[in-house]
């Protein structure tokens, strides 16, 4: 969800709860478009992030400290000269603009009491901290504007401080029943476009989500049902514009009311989006509320960032395992075609008997000879060499027949070989999906090195990095411990080591993917239990995506590991089999592994 008007209300009741009446105890700018007030406030001391970054602008509380240049810039120390020691008296928001206005009172040079205006423009490329009077006048701002940047607004030192009104949106808190039907019943445009260009403060995302709350949908020309986002508003029913009126005018009023509710939605076990009112359009995604917006923005802004750095930094094995799978993909088809031309040596062994039982009758210098296959019971031509004897010809065919021979057993062995490659190969791209954290990249690039795909830098004796990285640990619904492992020394570990005889073993049927572990603690498994770790076991494998999943399932001590095998590779030959799907949103996870 975007950084909008909805968002922001709710951040403004937030930071009335806690900063009105503080004072201004320090000033920094750590960042050349951000600033980090400190405020004490009932005994207790605050952390203010403003940051106008073009890429990500955010206001929030946070706990954490930043260290300012040596030298502070010149608008930082602009602020401490005004607003050292002043105490905010308010903090507002115009309409649902993106917009927050902190107004501080302080002593000037005399010792009288004044007041300034601190505001915070949160519009992407164009955010701005912009220091004013109270009457409007621009004192400075973190970023200076001037007309040959924008015609529609300097902000530039002297300059009178206003919103610019250029998109003629309304304000949705006084949209009445009439002028909402104005506004967006009259525009050509899908419903949600229409709210979102019709009013302030809503994104596309919490348009949509009005849309579904109006439970609006019709059905396409083919017979499926059609969200109403692909439909104009206009060509709504009477009763349809009543419902999403009605939807609009819910979510106004919760807004009113300062009754939110921030949580984050998960898709699988990453962030997808966060929301300060209740979401219903996505029931898949598990939700995680929060008891402040500040504390969901940090943990949700941490949580992407920490899987982009992990992704950044799991690059170059990506790149190593991509390499290495891709020639052993190719060298693995081209020995399936050799085989492929090795289905001829029978036929070739045949020839050479069936020459070597009949070629008294053929006459010197023939191209061919047809004779009864004793084997079939049909006749059978069979090429001949005119240079050379019955005799010359039936050896020349057990040659080919031998030749073909040894190149099939020959490729029977390696293509095993390469397909148990492959099949590693495509287990470590599935681990480095799953990883986390970098401690998980650590043990699957240790892995790579002890199979000889990447090279130990340094001295090989005691090269090995302390494994800090443990399984995922979970709790069924029936209070039973299940384990995940991330990779294939996790997954070794878990089956061979760390499970005991009775403990049932999960896996998503031929294909990569992790081991799942059920304690048994000596107990009889309920069903529940079975299907959600069938749950973890499609989830944490290359079925994810799919509808279903098969998933076998055995006690531990009948899965065994073959002689020089792998890491994680194991056998079976007995287990029972269910078909599951990949949603793990129920389940609870143990946020410290064992």
């Amino acid at each position: 969800m975007a950084f909008d008007g909805i968002t922001i209300a709710c951040l403004i009741k937030e930071l009335r709860e806690t900063l009105i009446g503080g004072r201004l105890y320090k000033i920094a700018q750590p960042e050349p478009d951000e600033l980090l007030l400190t405020i004490k406030n009932n005994g207790t001391q605050y952390r203010l992030v403003l940051s106008a970054s073009a890429s990500l602008p955010l206001v929030h509380l946070t706990s954490k400290n930043k260290t300012g240049p040596m030298t502070a810039p010149g608008f930082c120390m602009l602020l401490r000269k005004h607003l050292q020691n002043g105490r905010i008296v308010s903090v507002s928001q115009p309409s649902l603009e993106r917009i927050i206005e902190f107004t501080i009172e302080h002593l000037d040079e005399l010792g009288d009491l004044c007041s300034k205006r601190l505001i915070i423009e949160l519009m992407g490329k164009h955010s701005n901290i912009i220091f004013c009077t109270p009457e409007g006048r621009i004192i400075d701002s973190i970023k200076h504007i001037s007309a040959a940047v924008s015609s529609l607004r300097e902000v530039l030192p002297g300059r009178s401080y206003f919103i610019p009104q250029t998109s003629h949106k309304g304000d949705p808190l006084t949209a009445d029943r009439e002028g909402f039907a104005e506004a967006v019943f009259t525009k050509p445009l899908p419903c949600h476009k229409a709210l979102y260009t019709s009013f302030t403060g809503l994104s596309p995302f919490m348009a949509q989500e009005i849309c579904h709350r109006a439970s609006l949908s019709f059905s396409s020309p083919d017979g499926n049902t059609s969200c109403e986002l692909d439909r104009s508003a206009g060509a709504l029913s009477e009763p349809q514009r009543e419902a999403l009126f009605a939807a609009f005018s819910s979510v106004m009023e919760s807004i009113l009311q300062g009754d939110f509710s921030p949580r984050i939605l998960y898709e699988g076990e990453r962030p997808a989006e966060y929301s300060v009112l209740p979401v219903t359009m996505y029931p898949e995604h598990a939700q995680r509320t929060c008891t402040t917006l500040s504390g969901l923005l940090e943990q949700y802004y941490a949580e992407k960032n920490e899987l982009t750095r992990i992704r950044q930094k799991s690059a170059d094995l990506r790149r190593i395992v991509q390499t290495a799978l891709e020639r052993n993909i190719k060298k693995y088809d081209l020995q399936m075609r050799q085989i492929k031309d090795t289905e001829k040596k029978d036929k070739y062994k045949v020839y050479g008997e069936l020459i070597t039982a009949y070629g008294y009758n053929v006459a010197e210098g023939s191209r061919s000879m047809t004779v009864n296959n004793y084997y079939t019971g049909e006749d059978i031509t069979i090429p001949l060499d005119p240079a050379l004897s019955p005799i010359d010809n039936a050896k020349k065919y057990f040659e080919k027949y031998n030749k073909l021979k040894r190149t099939y057993e020959a490729l029977s062995t390696l293509t095993l070989t390469v397909k148990a490659q492959i099949d590693h190969l495509e287990s470590v791209f599935a681990a480095l999906d799953i990883a986390r954290q970098e401690a998980d990249l650590l043990q699957i690039k240790e892995e790579l090195i002890e199979t000889g795909y990447i090279r130990r830098k340094g001295n090989a004796r005691g090269g090995k990095v302390k494994q800090t990285s443990h399984p995922l640990h979970y709790i069924s619904s029936d209070g039973f411990h299940m384990y995940v492992g991330k990779n294939n020394y996790q997954n070794e570990e878990l089956t061979f080591r760390f499970a005991s005889g009775n403990d049932w073993w999960f896996h998503a049927k031929g294909m990569p993917g992790s081991h799942v572990i059920v304690k048994t603690e000596g107990k009889e498994l309920p069903d529940s239990t079975f299907e959600e770790a069938g749950r973890l076991a499609a989830f944490y494998s290359k079925a994810k995506d799919q509808e279903k999943a098969e998933i076998d399932y055995v006690e531990r001590k009948h899965v065994k590991k073959p002689s020089g095998a792998n890491p994680g590779f194991v056998v079976y030959y007995t287990n029972y089999s269910l078909m599951i799907d990949s949603d793990i949103s129920k389940i609870t996870q143990v946020e410290e592994n064992r």
